[in-house]
């Protein structure tokens, strides 16, 4: 196929009764310009089969299969970096293989900002979490404009990362994805640094809590990474001081135990999204 607009960019390990559903959510969005990168992590659940049968259906999806995991060496960089490399649209999208988008109009939508907006490098949109059965626990839409959104930039993600849609040429002038955790935040705050960001106030994505996700496993790892950027983005953005506060007392909460954190980790998650 000819070089499309969008590259979607999802990597996958394991996650066979999920990734069907993600799947289906990029076949059904109205914009049909677009390339999927699929990286396979060694998977042995029955996800190859489900990617062999879907690669030849439709010839805009490409699979990638790592003979050797990259997981075990740099997280999810690896695989997302292995995308970015790969992709030849104008803008990448990412989706991860047990969430799923809930508007078919998120990609138009998304495309078309961008393309009336030269200034903007970034542009995301709301989330549902649900848990594993698809039951709704809240939702939160991230804040709208770029001033907004660098007020507090350094005190938590400004985007949901599978909402998003980027540039893909400035996100390899700024390295690519470099933090082994938070490792969109980071990209975002180098991206920031060359346009302006903005949140659509719709709900794009459904996020599936499972308990498995990497930002409750690895918390404490998590922290300590998030400590460190912030510092390094510290002049570029307001606020330092209370970003570091914040993240200080999460980084002292990762240190509680597993039980505690499992008990209150869904309420918190959406209290400090409402703030």
């Amino acid at each position: 196929m000819e070089n499309p607009k969008v590259t979607i960019v999802m990597p996958t390990y394991n996650r066979v009764a999920l990734l069907q559903r993600a799947l289906k959510s990029i076949f059904e969005q109205s914009f049909a310009d677009w390339e999927l990168i699929i990286i396979d992590d060694m998977s042995t659940d029955g996800t190859g089969e489900v990617l062999r049968e879907a690669e030849s259906r439709d010839s805009r999806i490409r699979v990638i299969r790592n003979m050797k995991s990259t997981y075990a060496v740099s997280g999810i960089v690896g695989p997302l970096n292995q995308g970015l490399a790969l992709a030849r649209g104008v803008y990448i999208a990412r989706l991860d293989d047990d969430d799923r988008w809930i508007d078919r109009e998120k990609l138009a939508k998304q495309v078309d900002f961008l393309d009336h907006h030269s200034e903007y490098v970034v542009v995301g949109g709301g989330v549902i979490v649900v848990d594993m059965e698809g039951r709704e626990y809240y939702r939160y839409l991230k804040r709208e404009t770029d001033e907004e959104i660098r007020k507090t930039a350094l005190m938590a993600n400004p985007f949901s990362h599978t909402t998003v849609m980027f540039r893909a040429d400035i996100a390899r002038a700024c390295g690519g994805y470099r933090a082994r955790y938070a490792e969109d935040w980071d990209l975002w705050l180098s991206m920031g640094a060359r346009g302006k960001l903005y949140n659509f106030q719709e709900y794009f994505m459904a996020y599936t809590m499972s308990g498995k996700n990497v930002s409750f496993v690895h918390q404490r790892a998590m922290s300590r990474t998030i400590l460190g950027f912030i510092t390094r983005h510290r002049k570029l953005y307001p606020n330092f001081l209370k970003a570091y506060a914040l993240n200080l007392v999460q980084y002292g909460y990762s240190f509680l135990p597993i039980f505690v954190r499992r008990f209150f980790h869904n309420k918190l998650s959406a209290m400090k999204r409402s703030l």
